[in-house]
């Protein structure tokens, strides 16, 4: 099933490079070199420290592999190109427990590519040049590829929007 998924996603050409296709409309495109590997912590209490087991319950997903990231603003006229290194830690989707019948759990796999992108771009401003809401957009075209419902995106993105706004943490 899922290398189905992948036989039909698009390979296109970018600065001599081939890169997959994750989404593309009018307004902008998301572009891999490679799908992001996203694995889950394993816990071991008989083998980690607490430090450990603390940091991986804080940051419970990693990106297993090395992942090129071409994001396009059409709208802009702007591309920005990032790195995701191997190994990078997040948290996954940050959605409050109450929400979790609703929505979904942090590590729903239809959150994780998204949250994993949207994370960087929070963590990494400059990578789109400080432009919050584009990173949000491309937050919430990730949860339509993901295949997550109207209403979940809709809430997801508004959430994020509104939480950046409120706690002031883009320019």
């Amino acid at each position: 099933m899922f290398c189905d998924f992948i036989k039909k996603l698009k390979k296109v050409s970018f600065n001599n490079n081939v890169y997959i296709e994750w989404y593309k409309d009018d307004t902008l495109a998301i572009l891999f070199s490679d799908i992001p590997k996203i694995e889950n912590k394993i816990i071991n209490k008989r083998v980690m420290t607490k430090e450990e087991i603390k940091r991986a319950k804080k940051k419970p997903l990693f990106c297993e592999n090395k992942v090129d990231v071409i994001l396009i603003d059409f709208v802009k006229n702007k591309n920005y190109k990032f790195v995701i290194n191997s190994g990078y830690e997040y948290d996954g989707a940050t959605i409050h427990k109450f929400f979790w019948i609703i929505i979904g759990t942090k590590e729903d796999i239809r959150f994780k590519v998204a949250s994993l992108l949207h994370d960087v771009l929070c963590e990494n401003h400059c990578f789109v040049n400080n432009d919050r809401y584009f990173a949000d957009k491309v937050f919430e075209r990730c949860l339509f590829v993901s295949d997550a419902c109207a209403f979940v995106r809709w809430l997801m993105f508004h959430s994020v929007d509104n939480y950046q706004k409120l706690k002031g943490k883009w320019t």
